[in-house]
Order: C-alpha cells, then structure tokens, then sequence
C-alpha cells in the first residue's frame, strides 16, 4: 500500500488493529476488512444514509469518514447491537422495511435520535432521519418504530 497507517478501534465492543491505506473509508475497512456488511455502500456520497454507523456515540456516514479517523474510538455497526435489540424489534412489528436494504442505517441512525433527545414528535423524527432514505417508502413504518421505542 502506499501511504499505509495502522488504526486502532473498538468495533462492537471488540479491539481491532487494521493496517490499510489512509485513503480508506470507514465503510470499507468495516465491509472489506472486518467482513461486517451492515452499513451498505448505497450512494457513496453520503446522500442517502445506508452507511450510517455511530462513532463514539455519535451518527456518521461511513462512505464519508475515513477510517483513520476512528483510530481510538468506539464504533458500532448494526452487528454489534445483536438480535432482539428494542429498535431492531419495533422495526419488525411496524414493518419498518420492506427490501432491507437501507435498514441498518435507518436503525443506527434512529438509535442516535434516540440518544439526542430528537423524538419529542413526529415531525421531529422525520427531520432528523431525512438524511435517510428508503427507497421502498416505508417511512410511516420506520417513524412508528421509533415513536414506540421513545415511548418506552
């Protein structure tokens, strides 16, 4: 490689060590070198939010993050929340998703709503998911979802 750096991350709560180029996303070290293939490579121009992993806490799109930069951080993919997650589950009983593919994204980014305290109403949750898109229109679903996950 030619500009190559070591990164180290926590990813889903596991150390990780990546040697790569420094021109590297995010989303690609996380798909092509950890093999975690929940963030999706939807735009990869950060327009769309199928990307969407929380790095230490905090939303970001992946396909614009370089990967150096989450060398020392917490980052946490769909993977890492495991099955039967509270968001994942709202998403199954309000058939928040049809084809799936923007899903992950939309749960990550709906937990970082969560987090911010952005759920107060319905409006609310559509302008902080809206750099989210479902390409199906599950959008009702999606904002139900996350208004029974606040709720709680």
């Amino acid at each position: 490689m030619l500009n190559e750096i070591t990164v180290d991350a926590t990813v889903n709560g596991r150390p990780e060590q990546l040697r790569l180029d420094a021109g590297v996303t995010l989303l690609d070290a996380l798909r092509d070198r950890l093999e975690l293939t929940g963030p999706k490579k939807g735009c990869d121009q950060g327009a769309c939010g199928a990307c969407t992993v929380l790095v230490d806490g905090r939303r970001v799109l992946s396909c614009l993050t370089l990967a150096a930069q989450a060398g020392g951080r917490e980052v946490l993919t769909v993977e890492g929340l495991g099955g039967g997650h509270p968001m994942q589950e709202a998403f199954v009983r309000h058939d928040a998703f049809q084809c799936g593919y923007c899903t992950p994204g939309q749960v990550m980014s709906a937990l970082a709503l969560l987090d911010e305290g952005r759920a107060g109403t319905d409006e609310e949750i559509r302008e902080f998911m809206s750099g989210n898109l479902c390409r199906c229109g599950a959008y009702p679903n999606i904002v139900a979802a996350i208004r029974e996950v606040a709720g709680r």
